[in-house]
């Protein structure tokens, strides 16, 4: 009986630390809230700049460029560490079909740049 119970001990232990997780979440907002507000520190802030009286106006399509791009080079990243961590049992056919894709993303990277995207005016 004790070896099973033994066996559930960490399992006990990940959903009793989750709760208390869980409960430091729940309370710590009330801990942390603004005590005594002003206009400025309510006023809604994004992205740099104060928020406009219309949600449905224009964005500049540039940031949806740049953040395309990051979206990119971050699937970039995810690629490269486990390709790094097995380079050596990969073999060659792995080193070239790796080499493929940064080209690939280097063509797209110049093409964008050429295009004039990553320019801002």
């Amino acid at each position: 009986m004790t070896d099973l119970l033994s066996d559930y001990l960490p399992i006990v232990l990940f959903i009793g630390l989750s709760a208390v997780i869980g409960l430091a979440l729940l309370v710590a907002p009330f801990l942390v809230a603004i005590k005594r507000p002003d206009p400025e520190k309510v006023s809604a802030f994004e992205c740099g700049f104060n928020a406009f009286d219309d949600a449905r106006m224009k964005f500049d399509v540039r940031f949806y460029l740049v953040s395309i791009l990051f979206i990119i080079f971050d699937l970039e990243v995810a690629f490269l560490f486990p390709w790094a961590v097995a380079f050596n049992d990969i073999g060659w056919f792995g080193f070239w079909s790796m080499m493929v894709f940064l080209g690939v993303l280097t063509i797209g990277f110049v093409y964008e740049w050429r295009k004039g995207a990553l320019e801002w005016d």
